[in-house]
């Protein structure tokens, strides 16, 4: 137990005070970003930007318009004959196997006229949505692009008509945005709040710009994101696609793929020019064949951003939408290449190679007049031309295709990438440091030894020996990567102070970064995060690790704030999403192919699978009534705690006995909790609850009237749909408390998670909780209930049997910040008591405090039991983190 506070130094309580008023302020900055106290929107001062050109009627909703392209407006599934014969096509093309496969289906004897089908093979369904299906989004053609004197294809769609197909589409219609906001948190309009990109300064500043030309039209941001995938295992086959998404759709939906919020736009070509034997040749070849290909595919925007095109809405809404470039969303060599800079430099700005790993040094986001002036050059001769782009910081590129776009300026629209400046870049270096530096066995050892949780991943082998680890195991690694080096021995016995300080620094700016919501306040802790790392970097070049930090990586970070400001949070424009479109959009359309000539292929399969999504929507809407969803106003994402508990509607096990309470879950006070628990409650003073001797006296006359109770294993928490964008509930967080069980001659050990319990205190901050470990959940039978307590006392439904761990200590450890816990005891026994499952919060991770080196006896399933001093792990989760820290 910690020592009461009167027997610590002066300074001490002094240190514990500051700490005390820092961990309150960062809270009330916390509370403001996630909108515990609501907020202010600020409209844009001229009400023309976004509005209607005029009134729409219901029959120019997109589901209508749709409609009467259709011959049969009886016949729901038109075409199709029947709704067996649709649900067919559509399993056909979005779950079902290759075409031969299933045309060996229908070629089975009786399996058409069985089911009723008008098609007999994957030709004849194929035919029907080439000509009957009415088109949702535009067709792709393929062009040859002259670059060096030499031909290549590139297989592309009208830009425009993907803007429209995207701002047109039905499931968007009541969650568009069509004019920037400001956001705060406060009425006084202090704390500024940004999120989706219409609360940036970005659009805010743009549609300023825009009404100078044009007044009253509505922005569409375009984000254009560009990134080579392999294809194949083997054969090293690569595909180029090239996606766009607008920055009028919520983030929430553009980042999930099965939304279809982002359109393929086109595939570039994959050629390496291997023809070219000079390599710096080759590399510029390659960097105007490139832009040369996105020139084309992007040039209709010149035009309508500056011009404007009237665009429906889903509701039918008539608009002059203006498309304007915004964004640019690809990893370091993307970024690269679309800016033209050398490789090794910052895309964004003019900072020194040599000075990309500092703290101090200055710079200033590229200039793009100067650029554009170098780039005017261009007839002047090639070596004026060379010159000017060399002054300018850039390389002698033919026409970017950003050179001509309206209020465009590349070097701002590079925006951050988590998954590769973060997780594939600095977590992936940190690994290999912190394995140098600690040893990769004990950081193995230590790994292995971690007790389960729902957002943990057990790396049963460790995680030095990984080999092509994904962002995804990455961000599994850094959930436990601070814990597992506390009190590690480092060469030579340096002092681990900093070391913890840097990855803690770090990985709280993993998390802040990350974060849905942010305000003005809270790009300052980003920031600091960041100068917390940058502070104790040393410590590696002391370990001989690192001779210096000059990473364009590490510098991007410097960018984030600012990024944030102008675009929205990181969850806008995240790589990651792009990354998994890979799947559907390329690899997936690639194994359809006969793999000769397969871009046509490619192209064709992909329509025909648009196709039957769209008509997927169409069918949804007549089925619900063909009714429009009223539009809904954006509000700041809900960063709270917002989660439905969830459990079973029947018993794990129906009759658990008290013995078996004891001996298999471990519950070893559960009687005397459980009867602490009744005579609480039966108490005749309820404003003063009977506590010590008195509660033992009236709990020793409790007596059951039953033998077994039922028993659940699991609680649940799914997330819960607040901006009303139609998600589905997914578990975000689970506890089990399993009994342990012999299977065959092996003995599997019970599992007892820890979790958080509100005490219901009204306190401030974390004093309000408390740390416990769940042993068994369980419910009174109801006929025991009148006997046991009295008729004004509304019983919990399920109950828990919780040990304790101690209080929250004062502060934090001052070095990685995470709060040290160990089992409260009494007399030398553990304290127990019993809870309401209700009064659960959340899931806890503990790390176990392993010392110098782990003790090879302790085991992941025992280390709970093990272990007497344990860290709570803040970076169990993103609700974790914000309330530990």
């Amino acid at each position: 137990m910690p020592d009461p506070a009167g027997d610590w130094p002066q300074a001490q309580e002094n240190e514990v005070a500051d700490e005390d008023h820092d961990r309150d302020a960062r809270l009330q900055v916390q509370e403001r970003a996630q909108g515990h106290h609501g907020y202010v929107a600020i409209p844009y001062p001229d009400s023309r930007a976004g509005q209607e050109i005029n009134q729409h009627g219901g029959n120019d909703a997109a589901n209508a318009r749709y409609s009467f392209q259709l011959d049969d407006k009886d016949n729901i599934y038109f075409p199709f004959c029947s709704q067996t014969e649709w649900e067919i096509a559509r399993w056909s093309k979005l779950r079902g196997p290759s075409s031969t496969a299933f045309t060996d289906l229908l070629a089975i004897d009786g399996v058409p006229e069985s089911l009723g089908l008008s098609f007999k093979n994957a030709k004849e369904l194929n035919a029907i949505i080439d000509h009957e299906l009415p088109t949702g989004r535009p067709k792709f053609k393929r062009e040859q692009i002259i670059v060096a004197g030499e031909a290549f294809d590139v297989h592309y769609r009208d830009v425009i008509e993907c803007v429209k197909a995207l701002y047109g589409d039905p499931d968007f219609a009541e969650h568009l945005t069509f004019a920037p906001e400001r956001h705060y948190a406060d009425e006084d309009q202090t704390t500024r709040l940004f999120h989706d990109m219409h609360t940036g300064k970005w659009w805010w500043d743009t549609q300023k710009k825009l009404d100078q030309h044009h007044p009253g039209g509505t922005i569409i941001p375009i984000i254009i994101s560009t990134d080579k995938t392999q294809v194949t295992m083997f054969r090293n086959k690569a595909a180029y696609p090239v996606y766009l998404t607008i920055g009028n759709i919520p983030k929430e939906i553009r980042r999930k793929p099965s939304r279809g919020a982002h359109i393929l736009l086109g595939y570039l070509p994959t050629t390496r020019l291997e023809h070219i034997s000079n390599k710096a040749s080759r590399r510029r070849t390659m960097a105007n064949l490139y832009h040369a290909c996105m020139s084309r595919i992007l040039a209709p925007l010149e035009s309508a951003g500056l011009d404007g095109v009237k665009m429906r809405s889903g509701d039918g809404a008539l608009r002059r939408c203006h498309p304007l470039f915004a964004c640019f969303v690809g990893d370091y060599p993307e970024q690269v290449l679309a800016t033209g800079v050398k490789f090794g430099e910052c895309p964004k700005c003019d900072v020194d190679a040599d000075e990309t790993g500092s703290n101090t040094a200055s710079f200033h986001l590229r200039n793009l007049c100067s650029v554009l002036d170098a780039l005017a050059t261009l007839d002047q001769g090639n070596l004026d031309f060379v010159r000017a782009c060399a002054a300018a910081g850039i390389k002698p590129i033919i026409h970017p295709f950003w050179e001509d776009l309206p209020f465009a300026n590349i070097f701002r629209a590079i925006t951050p990438d988590i998954l590769h400046q973060l997780y594939q870049g600095l977590v992936k270096h940190l690994i290999g440091w912190l394995s140098e530096a600690c040893g990769a066995a004990e950081i193995d050892a230590r790994c292995r030894r971690l007790p389960p949780n729902h957002n943990i991943r057990l790396f049963t082998k460790g995680i030095t020996t990984l080999s092509r680890v994904s962002g995804t195991e990455h961000a599994q690694i850094c959930r436990f990567l601070l814990g597992i080096i506390i009190d590690i021995r480092l060469p030579n016995n340096l002092n681990a102070s900093r070391l913890l300080r840097a990855v803690r620094g770090l990985l709280d700016f993993l998390y802040l970064a990350q974060y849905p919501c942010h305000s003005s306040e809270t790009l300052e802790l980003l920031q600091e995060a960041l100068d917390v790392f940058h502070d104790n970097k040393e410590i590696f070049i002391d370990l001989g690790i690192r001779n210096s930090f000059n990473l364009p990586k590490l510098h991007a970070t410097h960018h984030y704030p600012l990024m944030i400001t102008m675009f929205g949070t990181t969850d806008n424009y995240n790589t990651e999403y792009t990354e998994r479109l890979h799947i559907d959009l390329a690899k997936d359309a690639y194994r359809a192919t006969n793999h000769k000539d397969e871009f046509v292929q490619m192209t064709i399969w992909l329509e025909r699978k648009e196709k039957i999504l769209r008509h997927e929507k169409y069918v949804r809407w007549r089925l619900s009534g063909g009714c429009e969803a009223i539009p809904r106003h954006s509000r700041p994402p809900d960063m709270t705690h917002c989660r439905v508990q969830v459990m079973t509607k029947h018993p794990s096990a129906k009759a658990v006995s008290m013995q078996k309470l004891v001996e298999d879950y471990g519950a070893t006070y559960f009687r005397d909790a459980l009867a602490r628990y009744i005579a609480r409650h039966n108490s005749p003073d309820n404003n003063q609850p009977l506590q010590g001797h008195a509660l033992d006296d009236l709990a020793s006359d409790v007596h059951f009237p039953f033998r077994t109770l039922p028993v659940f294993h699991k609680i649940k928490w799914l997330s819960s749909d607040t901006r009303g964008h139609g998600e589905a509930p997914v578990t975000v967080d689970s506890v089990h408390a399993k009994p342990q069980q012999h299977v065959g001659s092996r003995l599997v050990v019970r599992r007892s998670d820890t979790v958080l319990v509100s005490l219901g205190t009204g306190a401030a901050g974390i004093e309000d909780f408390r740390v416990g470990q769940v042993r068994a959940i369980f419910v009174l039978p109801p006929a025991s209930i009148p006997i046991l307590f009295p008729l004004t006392f509304c019983i919990p439904k399920h109950l828990a049997y919780i040990e304790w761990f101690t209080p929250f200590p004062p502060a934090p450890d001052r070095n990685h910040s995470l709060y040290k816990l160990s089992r409260a005891q009494h007399g030398g026994e553990r304290v127990a008591s019993i809870v309401s499952v209700a009064d659960i919060m959340s899931s806890t991770h503990l790390i176990p405090r392993f010392g110098a080196i782990a003790p090879r006896e302790w085991t992941s399933d025992t280390v709970l039991e093990d272990c007497d001093t344990f860290w709570l792990n803040s970076y169990l989760d993103r609700h974790t983190f914000t309330r530990f820290k």
